[in-house]
């Protein structure tokens, strides 16, 4: 059994701001090789990201930037299985890789994050960040360092094999890049279009969540992402919206406005009192990272 697990930390709100990226590859149940690097994203740093991870402009500014390091980061991932904790640190590296007309290579992905949803029925009450699940394991580790995190969602999948039973190539089927995390115990079954039912075993369930603008990725995924927290996708935003989650928006395209109708709607049943919280596409991706909304 071999694998690798990767993990980034971003400047700014664009997930192709990498600042920071750990490596780690796992032989059988052991650590073989591991690999850390702080990148230049050429790009702004948001002060809270920094107080977040402590990195800064200062810190990357001799740093090598990803064209630099992906003959590296190459070399590690290719046509091997590649574990991260949620969608976000996969989508960050090839966004990184996008940006800079890069060619991404032959992965094929593992979210450490559903392996341990399947595992664990104990952590449902209070979410499984990559903090909480390691807290739960005892594994300590150093919280927003990229290869610290790395390296502490390969264990969650090596525990995860060790009280399961399930192989590396079962959890591909499972839990893999293609596929959408589904509890054996739930009945819920994702319909084909953008609207879907909540998975009640998520840590979102009973939110009702409704996509504005252009997203990095497919607004099918994120609706699929989005109900598999827990969430109930709508189409529109209505009296019962509880989170409005935003893309990139063309202005050519919102008939004089600033903001996109539903933005706006999301804004007035705001003013009149109606509990909606507001992300940005990356903030959204992040939320299994996150203990609560």
């Amino acid at each position: 059994m071999e694998f690798v697990a990767i993990d980034v930390e971003t400047a700014n709100p664009d997930m192709s701001s990498i600042c920071q990226i750990g490596i780690a590859l796992f032989q059988g149940n052991q650590l073989l090789e591991q690999w850390k690097t702080y990148v230049n994203p050429e790009g702004n740093f948001y002060e809270k990201y920094s107080l977040i991870h402590g990195i800064s402009e200062d810190v990357v500014a001799d740093a090598p930037k990803i064209p630099e390091i992906s003959n590296i980061i190459n070399q590690f991932l290719i046509n091997r299985v590649v574990i991260c904790h949620t969608h976000f640190d996969r989508f960050a590296v090839k966004k990184a890789y996008k940006r800079y007309g890069l060619e991404f290579p032959h992965c094929r992905w593992i979210d450490s994050c559903h392996v341990a949803r399947r595992s664990w029925d104990q952590l449902s009450g209070c979410g499984y960040s990559l903090k909480n699940v390691c807290n739960f394991l005892g594994y300590n580790f150093k919280w927003h360092d990229a290869l610290e995190d790395a390296k502490a969602s390969g264990h969650i999948v090596l525990e995860a094999i060790k009280k399961t039973g399930i192989d590396l190539d079962d959890w591909l089927e499972f839990t893999g890049d293609e596929n959408i995390e589904l509890n054996k115990r739930s009945k819920w079954i994702p319909s084909e279009n953008v609207k879907r039912d909540g998975n009640p075993l998520g840590k979102l369930y009973g939110e009702v969540l409704v996509f504005t603008g252009d997203l990095e990725i497919s607004r099918s995924e994120a609706a699929d992402i989005a109900s598999q927290l827990g969430c109930r996708v709508d189409s529109g935003v209505t009296k019962r919206t509880t989170i409005l989650v935003i893309g990139d928006q063309d202005i050519t395209k919102l008939a004089g406005h600033l903001k996109s109708s539903k933005h706006r709607k999301a804004e007035e049943y705001i003013l009149k009192g109606q509990k909606i919280v507001v992300l940005y596409e990356r903030d959204f991706i992040k939320l299994d990272k996150q203990d609560c909304l």
